[in-house]
Order: C-alpha cells, then structure tokens, then sequence
C-alpha cells in the first residue's frame, strides 16, 4: 500500500477543505499510510482523522517572525528529520504556494501539484515533478479531492466525506441546549455587526437556547463581552485550545458564524451551520457539506445578511433542511 504525504498547511478552513482527501484516499487504498504536513496550531484537526498516520507539523508563521532566531532553525531541523526517514510513493502539495511548494522539496518522493495555470501561485508549479490542471471555478474541497485523484489514479467516490470525530474528553462544557455564535474572522470587512449578533442572540435565548460566544484573543474577547452584556442567557467561555472549540462546536444545536475556520470546522464536524459572508463571496471557499447536510451561505461581498434572513435559514437546517 502506498506511502502518501499530504502539504496543507493553513489556515483553519484551508486544513478543514483538505480532510475529504484523506477519506478519498482510504476509500481506494485502505492500507495507505497518509502523513500531513501543517502549521503546529492545526495539528490537532489533523490529528481528529483516524486516517492520518502522523501530523508533521511546521511553524512558518512563528519562524518567519524572526528568520535568524537559533531556534527556529533548529525546529525546521527537526522537521527535516521527521521526513527524512520515509520514502513517500506520492507527495501532494493541495496549498498551491510556493512555501508549500518548498515543503514539498524535503520530502522525498514523486511530487505532485497544480499547474502554473491552476495554483494559487504559479511559480510553485516549477517545483513539482508533476503539476495538474484543475479548473480554478469548482470549490476549494472540490480542488483538493480532484488534485489528489489525478495523482494517484483513482476515481473520486460520490460521497464527501470529512472523516473527523472528537477525541475522548473533548466534548461541549455545557449541559444546556445552545447555539455558538462565531462573530470573530481575520479582517474587519468579514465581521458581521454586532447589533445584529445582540438580537439575533435575543430571539434564539427566547426559543430557550443557551448562547455560546467563543473568542481567541483580547479583541474577540471584548466583543464577546459586549455582546453578552445584552444577552442574559450567553455564555462567554474561558480561552479554549482547538480541541475544546471542537468539543464545543460539536455539542451545539446550531452554529451561526462568519467567515472563519471555525464555521467550516462546525460543518465537517455535522453541525446544523449558518455561514455568515459579508466581505467575501461563499462559491468557492463557502461551507461545503455533502447531500443533506444541514448548512446554509448568506450573503456575499458587500450583502451582508439580515437577521430575519438568518433566522429563516436556521429554522431551516435545524429543522433538516437543505442548504
């Protein structure tokens, strides 16, 4: 069976569209042995799939922090280790960049990727022994689980499949009914205002649910507060590391977020999802769940959803509609 390395690196919601390729691949090949390379805060989203042998990780955001540190160089050493020991019969590199692409290069085996015209960056195409054209218009998880099939030969299964379950002891802090609200993302744009998470939250505490406002830094913190300063029935947790927001997310009854990892981290894990997309538009990077799943897109680029739309659509798929 084949030795198959995977380069995803970041951020959140790239590495949650890379897991199907995992299950695509166990699908064909039962006794593939699959590693991964990813940024040391994901590993333990890569590590949730009982496919991934190991989750080689890499820290090229703290390194790049200060290139000339002795123990940055030191740490990449050690990642050069961890590969140097195996022959992979397939490397594919799903980020598309030329860092991922350099990644690539320490490993040893036949690498594949995108083609100029199909990569994120067209230059990383030059380090691939073999670079595929796949069309730039499907879906990220669309152009993962195609890139992976052209390289190693087999026909996508129907079915999309994320793979993933909760570790032992990572399950939801809180025994009530409730829904997380995801309000914190990367740029201002994609934020969604906070009046209207103040009276969206109010009319779901009247339907009896509990509000969960996750954060992970000072700011998201503070936002969090103020919102739950309006609303008597929200929770604001401690700072949680990834498996405690996955055990959260997956114990709720829906989850309502922006445009973040963790909304798309909420979808691959079954939750009932409303994605929020207010500065960017859902086709292709918006949550992706298979036949029936219970997700919903609102909005797009400068079409920020209103509360009364997002109410319908969660009214929607908590109640098993389809997106």
């Amino acid at each position: 069976m084949p030795n198959i390395l995977l380069i995803k690196t970041s951020s959140l919601g790239d590495v949650v569209h890379n897991l199907p390729v995992v299950s695509d691949i166990r699908a064909r090949f039962q006794g593939a042995r699959i590693d991964w390379v990813v940024e040391e805060a994901y590993r333990d989203i890569v590590g949730m799939h009982p496919g991934v042998h190991r989750a080689i990780a890499v820290a090229l955001r703290r390194w790049r922090g200060n290139v000339l540190k002795p123990a940055h160089w030191r740490e990449f050493g050690q990642f050069r280790h961890a590969l140097s020991g195996m022959r992979y019969d397939c490397v594919i590199d799903t980020q598309g960049l030329i860092k991922s692409a350099l990644l690539a290069q320490a490993a040893s085996g036949t690498r594949h990727g995108y083609a100029g015209a199909s990569a994120r960056e067209p230059l990383a195409a030059k380090f691939y022994d073999v670079a595929h054209l796949v069309p730039r218009d499907l879906h990220a998880v669309a152009r993962n689980r195609r890139l992976a099939a052209l390289a190693l030969g087999y026909e996508l299964p129907a079915a999309l499949d994320y793979g993933i379950a909760l570790p032992p002891g990572a399950g939801p802090i809180e025994p009530r009914p409730y829904c997380v609200l995801l309000h914190a993302t990367s740029r201002a744009d994609k934020l969604w205002p906070e009046p209207a998470w103040v009276q969206l939250g109010d009319e779901l505490a009247r339907q009896g649910y509990a509000l969960m406002l996750p954060w992970g830094d000072a700011a998201e913190h503070a936002r969090s507060e103020r919102i739950a300063r309006a609303l008597p029935a929200a929770i604001v947790p401690p700072v949680l590391d990834m498996l405690g927001i996955a055990g959260v997310l997956a114990g709720a009854q829906a989850v309502i977020g922006v445009d973040t990892g963790l909304t798309h981290l909420a979808a691959a894990l079954g939750r009932p999802v409303v994605a929020l997309y207010c500065g960017t538009q859902p086709g292709l990077t918006g949550v992706c769940a298979g036949p029936g799943a219970r997700v919903r897109n609102l909005g797009d680029r400068e079409m920020v959803p209103e509360v009364a739309e997002v109410l319908a659509a969660l009214h929607g798929v908590v109640g098993g509609g389809q997106a």
